[in-house]
């Protein structure tokens, strides 16, 4: 009988000592608060950060906070179904998407998720989102230009494959019009493209897909969307993912060109979850970290050595300004973090000169050292032209005795600027802008009115396609103009000039 007593003492005493390793595992937390899409969590003292933990009903949250009694956690769905008092796992997983060739042509989320319809993503691979930046010493100085196919970036503010340009201006001033060109750019051109979406409307983003698959750039385009509908944990893990599709094919010795669309909103997003995770609140209440937020997303874009597979990330990221207002926190932040900017004014948006670049400001840290010979022959005085141009145009409106020479450089600066006039969805070839501004910086066009200033481009363009093709064909492939070929140009224009008649 005392056997059996110390048998079932025995066992109870190994339950107690087992139920008390269940309750207290490190492994497993109970919600204390859940609301906005933050919960709290009591418990999961092992948990780090950045961490995947799962909810009931398959919901999935992120950890963003550890404090000593409870962790912080941004959900990544639905916060409807869950209550205080559930239970929540480790999964000892960070958030990953789905990467490689399955995601071109296709509309994900920011978990790699498919919103096209077209049914599911068979990836075999996945990345984390989050990944420390290429070494230095496993990279290369940017020396390959990726064509924009807007005569205003190519000529002034050459972008190379490997650099942050950041596209920044007020609302509707034209930032994702030069994003989207700049992709239907690279039709042709070996360069796979990632468009991210954050916070924008569900139309816009659904218009900018239309106008990628009718151009045919849908099948070298991946989409990340996050719209302005989503939750922000969403929308604050979308330029991430983004990335991490794009790392994949850099690791293969592939170029890459990747727009997020915008990061103000990005900011805003992640001000939201911080505020809410009741972090301390800096300068206009963002968080005291949100300068790291950009900089290890935007420092991830570069151009690797040979030995590394030379491949590429060329990154376009987009800030929205309030009233032209560059010294606010974030465009301060992100200028500082990129290789040069392309400044958009409002001003000359709505007096119909599009895109509205301001040449002044605008600026490309790489330079011509990201720019084919013959741009550089063609473009090289250009900026100067237009700063003296601009600087004369301001002192002339108060003066009616205007000099010969001062009018002559009027009259060349309005040319240029009409000459570097482009519709949206209007790619330029290197050749064709190769031609036009040849053209303008020689003084050919001064003598006409600036209404017959492209008409007469166009024309002349199609006159020497259809007289000397070879001409064509030789500053494609050799990028550069030639004396032999220069003086077949400067005959073809003159040719061509000579038919029409000066009003």
């Amino acid at each position: 009988m005392k056997n059996v007593s110390k048998e079932i003492s025995a066992l109870i005493k190994k339950q107690i000592l087992d139920f008390d390793k269940k309750v207290e595992s490190n492994d497993v937390g109970v919600v204390v608060s859940i609301g906005d899409g933050v919960a709290t969590i009591y418990g999961l003292d092992d948990v780090m950060l950045g961490e995947l933990v799962q909810f009931p009903h398959d919901i999935y949250g992120m950890v963003l906070n550890l404090e000593e009694e409870s962790v912080g956690v941004v959900l990544l769905g639905d916060d409807t179904f869950i209550k205080e008092g559930d239970t929540v796992k480790r999964l000892k997983e960070v958030v990953e998407v789905p990467v490689g060739d399955a995601l071109i042509g296709r509309v994900v989320n920011a978990l790699g998720a498919p919103l096209d319809g077209k049914g599911q993503i068979k990836s075999e691979r996945h990345r984390p989102i989050e990944r420390i930046a290429p070494l230095v010493m496993t990279r290369e100085s940017v020396n390959t230009p990726l064509l924009t196919g807007i005569k205003a970036i190519d000529a002034m503010i050459p972008i190379g494959r490997g650099q942050r340009e950041l596209i920044i201006g007020d609302r509707q001033t034209g930032k994702t019009a030069i994003a989207i060109d700049t992709i239907l750019a690279q039709k042709d051109q070996n360069v796979k493209c990632i468009y991210v979406a954050i916070g924008q409307k569900n139309s816009s983003i659904a218009s900018i897909i239309h106008r990628l698959d009718t151009s045919g750039a849908l099948a070298y385009t991946t989409v990340v969307s996050s719209s302005a509908s989503e939750l922000a944990p969403m929308q604050y893990i979308a330029p991430y993912s983004g990335m991490a599709i794009a790392e994949e094919f850099l690791e293969k010795g592939e170029d890459v060109l990747i727009v997020f669309d915008d990061l103000s909103k990005h900011a805003v997003a992640y001000r939201t979850l911080s505020l809410l995770l009741k972090r301390p609140s800096g300068r206009e209440a963002y968080p005291g970290d949100v300068f790291y937020l950009h900089s290890r997303l935007l420092e991830r874009a570069c151009k690797l050595n040979k030995e590394n597979g030379g491949g590429s990330i060329t990154a376009l990221p987009i800030i929205e300004t309030q009233q032209g207002d560059i010294s606010a926190y974030i465009p301060t932040n992100v200028i500082s973090i990129t290789d040069g900017q392309i400044f958009l004014l409002t001003d000359m948006f709505n007096a119909g000169f599009r895109p509205a670049i301001d040449s002044g400001l605008s600026v490309s840290r790489v330079g011509s050292s990201a720019q084919y010979k013959v741009m550089k022959q063609v473009s090289g005085s250009l900026r100067t032209e237009l700063a003296s141009f601009k600087e004369l145009e301001s002192f002339s409106q108060f003066g009616s005795d205007l000099d010969e020479n001062t009018k002559n450089i009027l009259a060349h600066g309005r040319v240029l600027m009409e000459v570097l006039k482009q519709d949206q969805y209007d790619i330029y070839s290197l050749d064709r802008q190769t031609i036009e501004l040849f053209v303008a910086k020689n003084n050919y066009l001064d003598k006409y009115p600036l209404s017959r200033i492209k008409p007469i481009l166009k024309d002349l363009y199609k006159y020497i396609v259809s007289t000397d093709n070879q001409l064509i064909k030789d500053i494609v492939s050799t990028h550069v103009l030639s004396n032999e070929n220069e003086n077949k140009l400067r005959s073809l224009v003159e040719d061509y000039l000579a038919t029409l008649e000066v009003d």
